[in-house]
């Protein structure tokens, strides 16, 4: 009798009654062989665990359990090698979900090991995609809705020969568009680009962070000069003559004076008369 079963190597194959009346050991081809061995060797290790104390010999048994089901980590986890992740990181991920599951299984349960830790594999590389896998952190909501939008994009794009609609996704999915557009919107954050990276297209070597404004520190200048127009046009002519004598033309109060024709004195108090003034009408302004 068999049933699917998760092998020990990363391979999904039908889990055989191993008693001698069921089949004939020389019959059985070597990768078969192999799988059952691995599944006896699981067990016993677990026999052995089970008997020993905490310490070094405990320590060494759980390491060989772990190293048994390697090929099982890395099998799941080339599910998810195209989504912009090392491979090596996710191995190392499902390692954790390995080790988790060879900790907390037990032997009485009556299930293959490979099938116990399987969903603890997969449930820590999901859970580092949807937390640690982002650039930019989103609402769990929205990484759920990448994830949803992915699959379905793939299927209709495959059905209807094209990329599909917005529509089109929102009624597979059975939500609205405007979450599809902010699902869609979202997925740029999962992934960032450096500044320094050269434009696609770019042969001169130019950055994106050459292509960005920078603040003109002309441009306080030009409201304040914007703000100042009309309150100058109140003015009387001497006094803003003597405005731009003064700070236009970089003059001192002395050559104004020489060249107005009038004391030094009498230009400090118009200056200080006019840009009181000015300063006034800028703060009503």
């Amino acid at each position: 009798m068999t049933r699917p079963e998760y092998s020990g190597n990363g391979r999904v194959d039908s889990q055989v009654d191993t008693s001698q009346d069921s089949f004939d050991s020389e019959s059985l081809d070597p990768q078969l062989e192999e799988q059952m061995d691995t599944r006896a060797r699981t067990r016993e290790l677990f026999r052995k665990l089970a008997g020993l104390p905490q310490g070094k010999k405990q320590e060494e048994v759980r390491n060989e359990l772990v190293q048994l089901h390697l090929p099982l980590v890395d099998h799941l986890a080339r599910r998810f090698r195209n989504r912009g992740e090392p491979l090596d990181d996710l191995v190392q991920v499902g390692t954790i979900g390995l080790i988790k599951s060879v900790d907390r299984f037990q032997l009485d349960r009556g299930v293959e090991f490979s099938t116990y830790a399987t969903p603890t594999v997969l449930g820590e590389i999901k859970r580092y995609f949807r937390d640690k896998g982002w650039a930019v952190r989103v609402p769990r909501r929205l990484q759920e809705l990448r994830l949803s939008l992915a699959t379905a994009t793939a299927e209709l794009t495959q059905e209807l020969g094209r990329a599909p609609t917005v529509a089109e996704l929102a009624e597979r999915l059975k939500v609205n568009e405007e979450d599809i557009l902010e699902g869609l919107e979202s997925a740029n954050a999962y992934s960032t680009l450096s500044l320094d990276a050269p434009d696609i297209g770019e042969t001169d070597g130019q950055s994106m962070v050459d292509s960005l404004g920078a603040d003109d520190d002309a441009l306080e200048g030009v409201d304040y000069r914007e703000s100042l127009k009309p309150l100058l046009a109140k003015l009387d002519p001497r006094a803003k003559h003597i405005l731009m004598l003064r700070f236009f033309r970089g003059m001192t109060q002395s050559q104004i004076a020489a060249e107005v024709g009038i004391s030094q004195m009498h230009v400090s108090r118009i200056l200080s008369r006019t840009l009181a003034q000015l300063r006034s009408g800028l703060l009503d302004h």
